[in-house]
């Protein structure tokens, strides 16, 4: 822990702004995700649009996450990120805070969906500028500060349960709006730009967009050439398709299916950050010796079991889903750590910005029919996306084992 505080205190530049920032998007972030279906819901929208919306988004995601890497190495890390966040979060959340019906969520969607570029410059802005042996650290600090953020979801359970779903989410989206606007004034004022950005802006000045695509079948010949990458390739998917289908329909399971208050909706996120940060804090130093394969396994295993809890759990009953949060949260904290470290130490450091970018687009494509296909589901049985989930699990298990896949 001391060690952990001593590298805060010493990291400077990019990285340091980065991190200090990062909490102006995760908390307004935060504070509305939770409630987002049960608002579409609350709108006169059914189990299929809101797949059909997670398809849609997927899909123009694609299409972004294709143009992130040669757009940020062309107009560089620093602008590119000050006008793509604009553009992803603060005009979204106010269609949002507005919406009426499905075609509202329907343009903010799309809209939102250029988060893959922001993400992506975002991404090289604190990493490019960070010591491979410092990145556990670094990444771990942002998951640290990610889950404090988190309990901000407090105030909005207290203004769900004061005043409605609609109203108290309207107002978050304008809240939402002002501070992620803060976040971007402040990152474009103080950060620079990287190294590795004024190479590939230099690189990269004679040559349009379209010319820069047509270089990606040199850099899909250097991922399918990757060992590393290629095992990236056959993960992130899989783990694409459980995060989206429990952080979209959790909400309307819980609420339709086991009768829980909307309010209630907000302790499930405190409760993972919580044991989250009892993790960081008191083991994650503790067991970093551990072969992160096997980690990463029985965080899997921890993730099939709490989405056994959620599907056996009586209606009303705390307890049952207490289990499955904890469960939950020890899962997250084992799995999405070492996943992290293993994107970004797989990732050639020449070419990041377009590797990653195809990564992207090659894990969207795959994707893109899940949104949808989850809707469907949940239309005929709540209980099922949660089943795919647990198939995904078990998939995931095999091939982290298998010999072929060392970590």
């Amino acid at each position: 822990m001391f060690d952990m505080v001593r590298f805060l205190k010493v990291l400077k530049g990019n990285p340091k702004i980065a991190l200090l920032t990062d909490p102006l998007w995760t908390a307004p972030f935060n504070m509305f995700q939770p409630f987002v279906a049960l608002y579409m819901l609350s709108l006169g929208l059914g189990d299929i649009e809101i797949g059909t919306l997670l398809s849609v988004g997927i899909f123009v995601q694609f299409v972004t996450a294709l143009i992130s890497g040669v757009v940020t190495d062309k107009f560089g890390r620093r602008k590119t990120l000050l006008v793509s966040d604009f553009v992803a979060w603060n005009i979204p959340v106010l269609i949002w805070a507005f919406a009426q019906n499905f075609w509202w969520f329907f343009m903010a969607t799309i809209i939102n969906s250029v988060y893959r570029i922001s993400s992506l410059s975002f991404e090289c802005i604190w990493l490019e500028d960070t010591n491979e042996d410092k990145l556990p650290k670094l990444i771990n600090w942002f998951q640290i500060f990610s889950l404090v953020s988190i309990f901000f979801v407090l105030i909005s359970g207290f203004l769900v349960d004061r005043y409605t779903v609609v109203p108290a989410m309207r107002l978050l989206y304008l809240f939402a709006f002002v501070v992620m606007g803060l976040r971007i004034l402040i990152l474009y004022f103080f950060i620079k730009e990287t190294k590795v950005g004024q190479e590939r802006i230099i690189a990269t000045v004679d040559k349009s967009v379209f010319q820069l695509l047509s270089g990606y079948r040199d850099v899909f010949l250097l991922i399918i050439h990757s060992k590393s990458m290629l095992r990236i390739l056959m993960l992130l998917p899989l783990v694409g398709i459980f995060q989206m289908i429990t952080g979209t329909f959790f909400a309307l399971y819980a609420t339709q299916n086991l009768l829980l208050g909307a309010y209630v909706l907000a302790y499930f996120p405190v409760v993972r950050a919580g044991v989250a940060l009892l993790f960081f804090f008191l083991i994650q130093t503790r067991i970093e010796h551990f072969n992160p394969r096997h980690l990463m396994c029985v965080g899997i295993v921890l993730y099939a079991v709490s989405h056994g809890l959620l599907l056996v759990a009586p209606p009303q009953n705390i307890v049952w889903l207490g289990a499955y949060t904890l469960m939950d949260a020890w899962a997250s904290a084992l799995f999405l750590p070492r996943l992290s470290n293993l994107i970004f130490s797989s990732i050639d450091a020449n070419e990041r910005a377009r590797c990653r970018a195809l990564i992207n687009v090659i894990v969207l494509a795959i994707t893109i029919p899940f949104g949808f296909l989850a809707g469907l589901m949940s239309d005929v049985d709540r209980r099922l996306p949660f089943i795919l989930n647990i198939v995904i699990f078990v998939y995931l298990i095999f091939f982290i084992f298998t010999k072929k896949s060392k970590l």
